[in-house]
């Protein structure tokens, strides 16, 4: 899998997590059994770890859980600011049908991270053929 494409799938989720720790604080007082500010800080715990996963290795599960990560941040941006769901179990009613600097730069980010993370999942090195001729020859 192509460094350039772990680096971007990495940057993405870096400036996702950075986005919902820097505005969490903002989020603390929409509260249900966890606040909303807490989920934030969840979520870019999760976003950071899986940028640095996918930055320390190859490795295809690496791959997928960025993957999952990013897609998930940005359907959960994209359904609240569409979608009233209330409040879900622990999670407070998060709906907020604005868009605003840091969201819409989190779901660019979020969307770059996905594809990013995407191609390096399906993407595989090319491996050179081998030949008969390459395996060399047994002395009859």
């Amino acid at each position: 899998m192509s460094l350039f494409i772990r680096v971007v799938a990495a940057a993405g989720l870096a400036v996702n997590s950075y986005l919902h720790f820097s505005v969490a604080g903002d989020y603390d007082a929409n509260t249900a059994t966890i606040s909303q500010g807490t989920v934030f800080r969840i979520e870019a715990g999760v976003a950071a770890l899986a940028a640095v996963l996918i930055l320390l290795t190859a490795h295809r599960a690496a791959a997928a859980f960025a993957l999952l990560v990013s897609i998930g941040s940005l359907a959960a941006v994209l359904l609240y600011r569409y979608v009233d769901l209330g409040a879900l179990g622990p999670l407070p009613n998060m709906y907020e049908p604005t868009w605003y600097t840091e969201k819409t730069l989190s779901a660019i980010a979020e969307a770059v991270a996905a594809l990013a993370a995407a191609l390096a999942l399906v993407r595989r090195r090319a491996r050179p053929a081998v030949t008969a001729g390459a395996q060399g020859r047994h002395a009859g």
